[in-house]
């Protein structure tokens, strides 16, 4: 048996950047971008007729992206028929997950977690390998959001889909109606110890990137870690807007060294830079430096393939 989740850290995936698995020309733009994640959609941008095809490459356009030192996701179908065959093709040793879309409840969650068990055992991998990325996008997921969140150990992410959700709500793709789905599924995915992916908006809204940046910027204070993105011309403002910057970093450590010279004179709470510190703030800044750490590591990683 392998670890549980659980107990497993949270990789960095700021940039989740969508890969149509029936086009050579997208596979071979998105090895020359700097995204943590390749993402290989068997759903949207593969039509009905090209499904057969595209399942038939994963295995292979897999193994190319886990071989340039990025993590591997394969987005799946939802109807049953059709998501059992796409997770007969996307369970390998390159895949590290699978996104679900239009999750409705937990039980979904569970079905699809017995099915990876199988083929994970069938094909020799850990038990828990292939992690899910659940995707909310219509009012029942909403309503059952904290429930999907904590369905199964394989859970690693959560993300709301704006386009599903605004047409299951009827309502327009806009940060008004937008803002309270997401900010629910942040707290939906910290209190289950996975990953807040996504961003108030569309992600089609891709033109402007300045206005891009921003709402990407806007997502990181709201408390996500990364999202999904559907042109490469996304992937750097999200890696950078997801990021600690160069100042925040310097405070960070500055907080910390004062703080510990402080304890170590026997003081849990003083004053730095003109602002009070305590323990939460501290906690804080710790979470900075690990992420700049982890950000680091993953970039060594795919210098070294």
């Amino acid at each position: 048996m392998s670890m549980p989740l659980s107990a497993r850290a949270l990789p960095v995936w700021r940039s989740i950047l969508f890969v149509p698995a029936v086009s050579d020309r997208f596979v071979d733009s998105a090895l020359r971008q700097p995204a943590d994640v390749l993402q290989i959609d068997l759903e949207d941008s593969v039509g009905p007729t090209q499904k057969d095809e595209a399942r038939a490459r994963v295995a292979g356009i897999a193994e190319r992206f886990a071989q340039a030192g990025r993590d591997v996701i394969v987005r799946v179908n939802r109807p049953w028929r059709m998501l059992v065959r796409d997770l007969e093709a996307a369970v390998s040793p390159s895949v590290c997950a699978v996104s679900l879309p239009k999750v409705p409840d937990a039980s979904f969650v569970l079905g699809v977690a017995e099915v990876l068990s199988e083929l994970e055992f069938e094909r020799g991998l850990p038990q828990g390998h292939t992690r899910i990325v659940a995707m909310v996008e219509d009012a029942q997921g909403l309503s059952a959001i904290n429930e999907i969140a904590m369905a199964h150990p394989r859970m690693v992410g959560l993300i709301i889909g704006a386009e599903d959700l605004a047409v299951s709500m009827r309502m327009a793709v806009h940060e008004d109606g937008l803002y309270v789905p997401n900010v629910l599924a942040v707290a939906a995915a910290r209190r289950a110890g996975i990953l807040p992916l996504g961003f108030v908006g569309s992600v089609a809204d891709y033109k402007d990137i300045d206005a891009f940046r921003a709402r990407i910027e806007r997502a990181r204070s709201l408390g996500f870690d990364g999202a999904f993105c559907v042109h490469p011309s996304q992937v750097a403002a999200m890696n950078e807007a997801f990021a600690p910057t160069t100042l925040e970093i310097s405070h960070a450590r500055s907080v910390v060294e004062a703080f510990e010279a402080q304890a170590g004179a026997g003081r849990a709470a003083f004053s730095h830079e003109g602002r009070m510190v305590d323990l939460p703030v501290v906690e804080q800044c710790r979470q900075v430096l690990q992420r700049v750490a982890a950000i680091e590591a993953r970039a060594a990683r795919r210098s070294s393939h």
